[in-house]
């Protein structure tokens, strides 16, 4: 291995996704001298595999529905079918001008961009297409791929993973989705807006299930509405071929049958083979252990996004690289409280949460202590103009904070910012009811639920 040693970066990163980008971006910013090394595209599964090619698919869908419902609003639409070679153009599109604009972000911050597969060689080097570049400092972002389980060959055909539905030359006309999470119901929300038939196999209660269970309810309940079957509760035990698709057993003998079964189980750490262990950092199933400033055990080395036991979202890894870039600059950073962290499943409803549930607020603080209320979206006016249907649901310590705010709704992604700040400033109800929220919006249902919450309801029943 050729030693580059000309140069000494400051900062070293194997990884291009959104915590690798973040930090070389960041660190850059704050005077430091970044190599930034990825393997396959800058921007990672974010931009390529994972959030936006999946929302673009989801709006692909959701103008679908539109034209299919026109009538409801009195305009005449008639739906002819999907152009999945058009749709994928347009997803393709999207990533494109995204993809570019990075490509240019990262160049003028002057980061320089090594492209090819790296490995860790030492505490404080990383060898690369024949070269070792040597860094103060290294971030290790190597993100994640596709779960699968014992027994379960992804085989790309009619058994497939999230990469390989993001790029199907057709509409299946039948689906299982194994796995209820975020990644499973948007796929079988986007799916069924194109016309294909989706039963999502979920092993626990209820559809995503980290959520409140109110909103799995609602979800679970529009999903009836819209014809998306589910089976919670038990869970896979086979999946084998049949004469035109794929068969799955669960573990009390009942079967499905579908075109194609979509593993959506979730996503794993990528850190074998990666030199990893062999410079003694510390690991657990594949994932590299970090303190709360994203420190390994090796004084030299920190890790970000995926890679880590934290929450796999994208704005989490931005966070993450933000926080290591910072912190090697000499400022001073705050650990990340993960439950102030928005997330949002942008299925059909959308459900979008900040804080903890209200099972896990009482767990902390005592079921006596604890409040919750209920604002049904059929009070807000703008909801009722776009005719979806929804919840938000607040969680409060009693005579204090909102600690939990959690919607089901279309569009309630777009309100997860006020709530973020909500939950982060532990503002008190009568403190946002203050607040003099727009009408008509969706974002005024928080506000009317704050009102009832500080017990001063305007539309809504005490």
């Amino acid at each position: 291995m050729a030693n580059d040693a000309s140069t000494v970066f400051d900062l070293v990163i194997l990884g291009g996704g959104s915590g690798g980008y973040a930090a070389a971006l960041r660190a850059s910013q704050l005077g430091l001298d970044v190599a930034l090394i990825e393997k396959n595209k800058l921007g990672g599964t974010c931009l390529h595999n994972g959030c936006i090619p999946t929302k673009a698919l989801l709006h692909a869908g959701e103008v679908a529905d539109q034209a299919r419902e026109a009538g409801q609003f009195g305009v005449k639409a008639s739906f002819e079918g999907i152009d999945i070679a058009g749709v994928h153009k347009y997803k393709d599109e999207v990533i494109a001008g995204l993809y570019k604009g990075l490509q240019g972000l990262v160049a003028s911050r002057k980061v320089t961009y090594i492209e090819g597969e790296g490995r860790l060689s030492s505490p404080t080097s990383v060898d690369v297409n024949g070269q070792r570049i040597q860094g103060r400092h290294v971030l290790l972002a190597t993100g994640s791929v596709p779960k699968s389980l014992p027994g379960l060959d992804i085989d790309g055909n009619r058994i497939i993973s999230s990469d390989h539905a993001l790029v199907l030359d057709r509409v299946p006309q039948s689906a299982i989705i194994l796995g209820g999470g975020v990644i499973g119901v948007e796929f079988a929300s986007a799916w069924k807006s194109f016309g294909t038939d989706v039963t999502v196999i979920e092993g626990l209660k209820h559809l995503v299930p980290v959520e409140d269970e109110n909103s799995s309810k609602i979800l679970e309940r529009a999903f009836r509405k819209r014809g998306i079957k589910f089976n919670l509760g038990t869970f896979f035990q086979k999946a084998e071929y049949t004469e035109s698709g794929v068969r799955v057993t669960l573990a009390d003998g009942k079967t499905f049958e579908a075109e194609v079964l979509l593993v959506a189980i979730g996503r794993g750490p990528v850190s074998q083979g990666l030199g990893y262990e062999e410079q003694g950092v510390a690991m657990d199933r594949g994932y590299v252990l970090v303190d709360e400033y994203m420190r390994t055990n090796v004084p030299t080395i920190s890790a970000v996004g995926d890679l880590v036991p934290t929450l796999q979202l994208a704005h989490v890894g931005f966070a993450e690289g933000i926080l290591v870039a910072e912190r090697l600059a000499g400022l001073k950073t705050v650990p990340i409280d993960y439950d102030g962290v928005p997330r949002v499943t942008y299925c059909h409803p959308e459900v979008a949460s900040v804080g903890i549930t209200e099972a896990k607020a009482k767990e902390i603080y005592g079921a006596d202590k604890v409040v919750a209320l209920k604002y049904n979206l059929a009070g807000n006016g703008k909801s009722k103009i776009l005719k979806t249907a929804g919840e938000i649901k607040l969680v409060q310590v009693k005579d204090g904070a909102v600690v939990g705010v959690h919607m089901v709704g279309d569009r309630m992604g777009e309100q997860v910012g006020e709530a973020q700040l909500i939950y982060n400033w532990e503002a008190l109800p009568a403190e946002v009811a203050q607040l003099i929220h727009a009408h008509p919006t969706q974002n005024e249902a928080l506000g009317e639920a704050h009102l009832a919450l500080a017990g001063k309801p305007l539309h809504a029943h005490d």
